[in-house]
C-alpha cells in the first residue's frame, strides 16, 4: 500500500510540474512535442494526438519515429561525426508535408500526450530546448520562431520556472484544503501536565524526567516536533525548562545533532538486524523525547500474557520487576530487558495496587493495547473558513520549506549522509493503511521538496537552466547549445550518482 501511494503521489506531482512548463511554453507560442507521464523507452502504454480536429489514440504502441533525416554534404553523401556515427537534422516543414496523412510527425504543432511503462517521473519535450529528451545535434542549424531557444531570455526563464512555481503553489493549495476540510489538531507543550520523557542522550545534556520545555533560543516551543527540528536538526542550543516550580536554563553541546543522528542510525541498524534474525519481529523507533504519560491498558488481547494474569482494561502499570514509578516509555524499556522471560508487574486497578506474574514472549510484549499517550492531554482543535485556510496553508507550507532548507546542513555530515534515503525511505513516509489526510499531507510535503530540489543549481535540473539564464542576463551572452548539452550530461551523471547512493542506502538497510 505504501508503494502504491508513493507512485500515485509522484505521478500526480510530476504531471503538475511538467504542466507548469507546458502552460508557459504555450503562452509564449513554443511547440511542446511530447507530454508524458512516466518514461516510454521503445513503446508507450497509451499515446494520443489531436489530428485535423480528431483525437487519435494508440494502446501499447511503438513510439513515433523522430522527425529526423541524415545530414548530407553538397554531393549527397551522409555526414558523420569523428566516431563514424551518422549525423541527423530535423525534417523541414516541406519534408513533413510529404509524409502520409496518418503519420503523426506531419503535425508538429500538436502535442503528443502519453503514458509510459516505467512508472516513475515523466517529461515535457519542448521544441528547441536541449534537455534529457534531445541533444544539440538534433536541433536545426538556425533557431525557428516556434522554438524555446528563439524566445527572449525572460520568456525562457518563465518557461523554466513554471514547473517549480506550480509545484510550490500546488503544495500550498493542498495544505490549505487539508486545513479547510479537516481543520487542525495540536497538542501544545503547555497542555502536557505530566512533563516530558527524555532519552539518556538528552539526560546527559542536563534534562531531567518530567521537565517542561518553555522556550528554545527565547522562542516559545509549541510541540515536540518543533523541539526536534530546532535542537536536533538546526542545532539550536539555549533551552529554558520548568522543573517543578523552578525555571532552569540549559545549554546543549555543539555536537548534539551529530550524536543524535549517529544514535538513531545505530539503533536503526540494530532493529534491522533483529528483524532479519526473526521475521516476525516488529521494528521499533527510537524515542528521543515523548510524553511522560502513564501505561494504561485499553484492551487485553485474548490468549496474551496479560489475559492469563487476569489483567483488565483500565489497569495502570507502574512497575516492572521491582522498578517503580514508570511512565509509558519506561515500562516498554524495562519489558524489553526480559524477552522470553517472566516479569512481575505492579499495576493499579482503581486505587488498589496489585501484582501479576506473567511470561512474555521473544518480543517482550504482554499482549495488550494501550491508550494513546496523547489521549491524556487536552488536544486543541481549530476549524478554518475557506479564506482562513488559504492564509494558514500558505504559512504552514512556507514554514515547512524553510525548515527543510535548514535540514540541508545535516546532509553534509557523516551521520546525515547515512540517513539519506531513496524511494524506499520516501515510501515509508506514507502510512501502511490508506488514509486520505496522511496521503494529501505527504503529497504536499513531497511537492515542496520537488520544487526545492529542482531549484538547486545543478545542470539537468530546472535550477541549472535558471543559473545559465541568469548568467545570460548578466553577461548578455547566451551559452551555446553544445555547452548546455555537455553541462546537462554532467548534471545527469551527478543526479544518477546521487540516486544510486540514496537508493543504495535503502538496499543496504534492507539486507545488511
Amino acid at each position: 500500500m505504501q508503494w502504491i501511494q508513493l507512485i500515485l503521489a509522484l505521478s500526480l506531482l510530476v504531471v503538475i510540474h511538467e504542466l507548469g512548463h507546458f502552460c508557459f511554453a504555450r503562452i509564449f507560442k513554443v511547440r511542446v512535442e511530447k507530454f508524458y507521464m512516466f518514461f516510454n523507452p521503445k513503446f508507450s502504454l497509451i499515446r494520443a494526438k489531436k489530428i485535423n480536429g480528431k483525437w487519435q489514440v494508440r494502446f501499447f504502441a511503438p513510439n513515433v519515429e523522430p522527425s529526423m533525416v541524415p545530414q548530407q554534404d553538397a554531393m549527397g553523401n551522409e555526414l558523420k561525426d569523428e566516431k563514424g556515427n551518422t549525423l541527423y537534422r530535423p525534417m523541414t516543414d516541406e519534408e513533413l508535408a510529404t509524409l502520409p496523412e496518418e503519420d503523426w510527425r506531419r503535425y508538429p504543432d500538436n502535442t503528443e500526450w502519453g503514458i509510459g511503462w516505467v512508472p516513475f517521473g515523466g517529461y515535457c519535450a519542448i521544441a528547441g530546448m536541449v534537455d534529457e529528451t534531445k541533444d544539440a545535434t538534433s536541433l536545426p542549424s538556425e533557431p525557428q520562431p516556434w522554438e524555446f531557444r528563439a524566445k527572449n531570455v525572460w520568456q525562457r526563464l518563465c518557461i523554466i520556472i513554471g514547473g517549480i512555481l506550480v509545484n510550490f503553489v500546488a503544495a500550498l493549495a493542498i495544505f490549505s484544503m487539508i486545513l479547510f476540510h479537516w481543520g487542525q489538531d495540536t497538542l501544545p507543550l503547555r497542555n502536557v501536565s505530566t512533563g516530558l520523557y527524555y532519552a539518556p542522550i538528552l539526560v546527559q545534556e542536563g534534562f531531567q524526567q518530567q521537565d517542561k520545555i518553555l522556550s528554545i533560543n527565547g522562542v516559545e516551543t509549541q510541540d515536540i516536533n518543533e523541539f526536534l527540528q530546532s535542537v536536533v536538526i538546526e542545532g539550536q542550543r539555549n533551552i529554558l525548562v520548568l522543573r517543578g516550580e523552578d525555571t532552569v536554563a540549559l545549554t546543549m553541546s555543539e555536537d548534539l545533532s551529530q550524536r543524535c543522528l549517529a544514535l538513531l542510525n545505530d539503533y536503526d541498524a540494530e532493529q534491522r538486524e533483529k528483524a532479519r534474525a526473526d521475521k516476525s519481529y516488529h521494528k521499533k523507533r527510537y524515542t528521543l523525547i515523548s510524553f511522560y504519560a502513564p501505561f494504561v491498558i485499553d484492551s487485553v488481547m485474548p490468549g496474551g500474557a496479560a489475559s492469563f494474569a487476569d489483567m483488565q482494561k483500565g489497569d495502570r502499570v507502574v512497575g516492572v520487576n521491582g522498578v517503580h514509578d514508570l511512565c509509558y516509555v519506561q515500562v516498554m524499556e524495562e519489558l524489553a530487558k526480559y524477552p522470553c522471560d517472566s516479569v512481575t508487574l505492579d499495576f493499579y486497578r482503581g486505587d488498589e495496587l496489585k501484582q501479576a506474574r506473567l511470561f512474555i514472549g521473544d518480543q517482550a510484549k504482554i499482549g495488550v493495547f494501550t491508550k494513546n499517550p496523547i489521549s491524556f492531554y487536552p488536544i486543541e482543535h481549530k476549524d478554518f473558513s475557506f479564506f482562513e485556510s488559504i492564509s494558514a496553508g500558505i504559512t504552514h507550507g512556507w514554514d515547512f520549506l524553510l525548515s527543510y532548507i535548514k535540514q540541508f546542513r545535516v546532509i553534509f555530515t557523516k551521520e546525515g549522509a547515512q540517513s539519506v534515503g531513496g524511494f524506499g525511505a520516501i515510501s515509508n513516509m506514507f502510512p501502511e493503511s490508506w488514509n486520505w489526510h496522511s496521503f494529501w499531507n505527504t503529497t504536499a510535503i513531497l511537492s515542496l521538496v520537488l520544487a526545492f530540489m529542482n531549484f538547486l543549481p545543478i545542470p539537468a535540473l530546472d535550477g541549472g537552466y535558471i543559473l545559465f539564464l541568469i548568467w545570460e542576463i548578466i553577461t548578455r551572452r547566451k551559452p551555446s547549445d553544445k555547452f548546455l548539452e555537455i553541462a546537462n550530461t554532467i548534471g545527469f551523471w551527478l543526479l544518477l550518482a546521487l540516486m544510486i547512493f540514496a537508493n543504495g542506502n535503502d538496499i543496504f538497510k534492507a539486507f545488511f
